[in-house]
């Protein structure tokens, strides 16, 4: 489960959304009274009768490790026997995503694994602490996660800047003719123009975001993955405020705690805005696809129970 700071959208899907490129709506424009009764209704998803059929159907099989699993093995990220891959929705994204998994966090109570099986190139989960090295890349590369130096989804290509300045700065003469500890301090507004001067000479080349680190983890498991060496230095960022539907909340966390589906889904939506400056029009909503559909199912499960 991701910690981050934002919200989720409640997994109530009475009605299975199908894809619908007539259809094509911003998840913002749903009525706060629509979003309250029913939060993912709005999405653009591929066709879930897949997954209605497997239900039905029951367990099946692992294709790979042969254990007996429901719609997918979390184990192998791989569909099940009752779930042809060619039937799941393959999502492209805009840059790599590498998950990092807390090695308590149970396998399958995670939503990582959704991640992966529906964005499988763009998408990678390492489990803790098996984790690359990310030091000579930290100019392109951010990790989610909320704190007091954490910045917002709109201001990412600023700071990566001043990263890319650092790394680009220090070795040419023109930007920087002391080594960069032993320069004076600037004020704010010549720091600003000195960064500015450095971008123009260089491009915008080094102040791309190329890759985004989320963590799986709850958040008493976290602090030991947030303190490691390898990712000390990174920009974080911290989403918007939005309300979790994860039908697995952590007791005494607030709502605004996401699952890690959750957490990528809100993140991309907001850079496409933000970054990308582009309208959204759903380009990221089957990464909910399992995600809606569990949700439904428990949801009416719950009512079935008269617990709701």
């Amino acid at each position: 489960m991701s910690l981050n700071s934002p919200t989720l959208v409640n997994e109530e899907n009475s009605q299975e959304p199908k894809r619908n490129s007539e259809r094509l709506g911003s998840v913002e424009l749903q009525t706060p009274s629509s979003f309250q009764d029913n939060p993912l209704q709005q999405l653009q998803l591929a066709s879930q009768e897949v997954l209605e059929k497997a239900k039905k159907s029951g367990r099946s099989k692992c294709p790979r490790c042969s254990s007996s699993r429901m719609f997918y093995c979390y184990t192998c990220f791989v569909p099940v026997e009752t779930v042809p891959t060619k039937e799941i929705p393959t999502v492209k994204l805009p840059l790599k995503i590498d998950i990092i998994k807390h090695p308590n966090e149970t396998d399958g109570k995670s939503t990582a694994v959704h991640a992966k099986l529906l964005a499988p190139d763009d998408v990678t989960i390492y489990k803790y602490p098996c984790i690359p090295e990310y030091e000579e890349k930290r100019h392109e590369i951010a990790l989610i996660f909320p704190g007091p130096n954490s910045i917002s989804v709109k201001d990412i290509a600023f700071h990566l800047q001043k990263y890319a300045k650092k790394g680009t700065c220090a070795n040419n003469n023109d930007c920087s003719r002391e080594p960069l500890l032993k320069q004076a301090k600037l004020e704010p507004k010549e720091e600003e123009k000195d960064l500015n001067e450095c971008i123009s000479t260089n491009g915008n080349e080094g102040a791309r975001l190329k890759k985004i680190i989320f963590i799986d983890s709850t958040w008493n498991q976290t602090n030991k993955i947030i303190t490691d060496e390898r990712l000390q230095g990174l920009l974080q960022i911290e989403l918007k405020t939005r309300k979790t539907c994860f039908w697995r909340h952590q007791k005494g966390k607030p709502d605004t705690y996401l699952s890690t589906i959750e957490a990528i889904y809100y993140f991309l939506v907001d850079y496409h805005q933000e970054i990308l400056k582009e309208n959204y029009k759903g380009q990221y909503d089957n990464l909910l696809f399992f995600f809606s559909f569990m949700y439904t199912l428990i949801k009416n499960a719950k009512c079935c129970a008269g617990k709701e």
